[in-house]
């Protein structure tokens, strides 16, 4: 079933998808690889050495998810490293990477309030635990159509990590990004669902 969604994403509109839908999303997502990720593990690093007392620790997640460069809270992040932009565009080719190599990263940042991961590739049960806990969701983008997908991408900005080149975090406008859910907050994960109907057919 085909559904359009706006960011920031509401736990209300997660619940109501499923793995296999197809997604257009609308509205601001942040781009991040594994080293900004290591960077924002950093970063909240530091800050839950300062969160000393007991009554910080729990209002932690608000004060930890303010450590990062972005608003986590409902937020989506794209596993993504574009090329360089040709004359008059926001952005180059803007095609997903592989999202386990964010596996480690992606439970914490879940607790904190990121809402949707959007990537390539299957995660690691710790990260599909971390998505009925949080009733997040993770979708796929389509692998090799970076071109394509860039033409949805309105309008690009730099928010930090500049030195890290291809893998800073970028602030995305996008207009009906396709994604099709993979892993719904249910934990119905669709690569698996896949193999099972193709081998009934079979």
């Amino acid at each position: 079933m085909d559904k359009h969604i706006a960011t920031p994403i509401t736990e209300e509109a997660v619940r109501e998808l499923r793995a296999g839908d197809y997604v257009y999303i609308s509205g601001t997502i942040y781009v991040a690889r594994d080293a900004a990720h290591k960077r924002f593990m950093e970063a909240l690093d530091r800050a839950e050495e300062f969160s000393v007392s007991e009554q910080q620790k729990e209002a932690g997640k608000n004060k930890l998810s303010e450590a990062l460069p972005f608003p986590l809270e409902n937020a989506a992040v794209y596993y993504m490293g574009p090329s360089p932009a040709r004359e008059g565009r926001p952005i180059g080719s803007a095609g997903p990477t592989t999202a386990s190599r964010m596996d480690k990263y992606a439970p914490r940042l879940l607790d904190l309030g990121l809402k949707a991961m959007i990537g390539k590739g299957k995660r690691a049960q710790s990260v599909i635990d971390a998505i009925v806990r949080n009733q997040a969701v993770y979708f796929a983008a389509v692998g090799g159509a970076g071109a394509l997908l860039s033409k949805c991408i309105k309008k690009s900005d730099l928010v930090c990590y500049e030195d890290l080149g291809a893998e800073a975090v970028l602030k995305l406008e996008v207009e009906d990004f396709p994604v099709v859910v993979v892993i719904d907050c249910q934990g119905n994960n669709l690569y698996e669902t896949a193999i099972r109907e193709y081998a009934k057919v079979i």
